[in-house]
């Protein structure tokens, strides 16, 4: 069986409350902005480049203390391939996006309509990890309790 191994990124602006970018992909669904790791790359190098690669974005920052890991498998051209990803979650302030010939479209949306336009239950147990680790992140910043 195949393997393959990509990175990618969660990626958020505040407006006031986070807005998270989704891409359209050409074969209907709503997914992240990730790709394939390239020699030479590690997996954060990888969502850097990919996110640049994809919506022009380059200005990001990191947030300390998320990676997760995917792993699902899907066929292509009748070849199963078993796929890992890595996803990192990073805040930009940059609104603009410039799409690669990837993707028909883009939306930067609240948590809530986020949830609900991303088309795989693992993007959305994905962003439901990265949402809470983001309001847990804020809150201790600001000190609550």
């Amino acid at each position: 069986m195949a393997r393959e191994i990509s990175a990618g990124v969660i990626l958020f602006r505040q407006a006031p409350e986070p807005h998270y970018l989704l891409l359209h992909y050409g074969s209907g669904h709503w997914d992240f902005p990730k790709g394939h790791i390239e020699p030479g790359e590690d997996a954060q190098q990888t969502a850097i480049r990919e996110l640049k690669e994809e919506t022009g974005i380059a200005e990001v920052s990191f947030v300390d203390g998320y990676k997760q890991t995917l792993r699902y498998f899907f066929r292509q051209k009748g070849i199963g391939i078993f796929k890992t990803v890595i996803y990192f979650l990073a805040e930009t302030d940059q609104s603009e996006v410039s799409l690669s010939h990837e993707h028909i479209g883009f939306d930067w949306l609240p948590y809530d309509l986020a949830m609900s336009r991303l088309t795989f239950k693992n993007s959305r147990d994905l962003l439901a990890k990265a949402h809470t680790h983001l309001q847990t992140t804020q809150s201790a910043i600001r000190g609550d309790r």
